[in-house]
């Protein structure tokens, strides 16, 4: 089973300011997150590789 990483557990992983994070990976709808209400979304390290090797092999700026 896949671990939820929160915010800050997810930008910390990627090696990355929260503030990066969210302009880079929670702006984009092609990231896929777990909502878990109106304000608390969760993700995966499998999301997070998988939005980075999308855009590295769409080499597009990310």
């Amino acid at each position: 089973m896949a671990k939820l990483l929160t915010h800050e557990e997810a930008s910390k992983y990627i090696g990355i300011d929260p503030k990066t994070f969210d302009k880079v990976f929670r702006s984009n709808p092609d990231f896929k997150r777990f909502k878990l209400g109106e304000h608390t979304e969760r993700f995966t390290i499998k999301s997070i590789e998988a939005f980075i090797d999308l855009k590295e092999t769409k080499l597009k700026k990310i």
